[in-house]
């Protein structure tokens, strides 16, 4: 897997000190096909997931949700802090990588993967809104993952050098972020992840796994942030 040109200059250094603790990276994760992973894209799921039981394609499309309208965006409380419930037995997660930075989703919370195809831009919306991408008659919002999740100055070069290649749809808001690469699916135990205040900055991140220098999403808060047009900072 190739990786993007800029993940190792000082800007994304200096990034991923401020996002990630200061536990040691470790070797590469062994990496699974592409085709396997896009097999395997799990409905949003409560039972353990098991690789060897999903034969089954992509799931459907869920219904998704165009951006609010100015009217549904005055009932939504600004900058609520959606804590989610933090498991107390093993659960899994999908790793997926953006500009160097890897990622992971609950699987519990994952509303499934397309392949990025062509994505319609609209004007009057925030920079780090791609578009719209059109699967099977549905809409889904695509997230310049890079920009929302970095969206300083610094990393414009960054931003502009980032090719997405897959939509990680999140549960059944019909918001999606756009990822480089699929790394695989891993199983987590509570303590393997540094569970963080989310009233704190950076209200999305839920946690961080600690030796895979990855960073756990709260996927319920950033939806609730997307809807709000809010950047991973505000």
């Amino acid at each position: 897997m190739s990786r993007n040109p800029f993940a190792n200059e000082n800007v994304m250094e200096d990034y991923m000190s401020a996002l990630l603790t200061d536990e040691p990276a470790v070797d590469d994760l062994h990496r699974q096909s592409v085709e396997t992973l896009l097999k395997t894209a799990p409905a949003p799921r409560s039972e353990p997931f098991e690789l060897d039981k999903m034969s089954a394609p992509s799931v459907e499309p869920l219904q998704a949700k165009v951006i609010l309208s100015e009217v549904e965006e005055e009932s939504i409380v600004k900058n609520k802090v959606i804590a989610p419930k933090i498991p107390e037995t093993e659960f899994q997660v999908l790793l997926f990588e953006v500009a160097g930075l890897t990622l992971a989703v609950p699987l519990t919370e994952l509303g499934g993967i397309h392949e990025m195809n062509s994505v319609n831009p609209l004007f009057g919306k925030p920079s780090w809104f791609k578009g719209v991408l059109l699967h099977r008659e549905e809409k889904y919002n695509v997230v310049d993952t890079t920009k929302w999740i970095m969206p300083e100055k610094s990393v414009d070069k960054l931003a502009e050098s980032t090719k997405y290649q897959y939509l990680i749809v999140l549960g059944e808001s019909g918001w999606g972020l756009g990822c480089e690469n699929l790394i695989t699916t891993e199983t987590l135990m509570p303590d393997d992840v540094k569970w963080r205040n989310v009233e704190g900055s950076r209200p999305w991140l839920f946690g961080m796994v600690k030796k895979k220098m990855c960073a756990l999403i709260n996927v319920q808060q950033m939806i609730s942030m997307l809807n709000q047009g809010l950047s991973s900072n505000d």
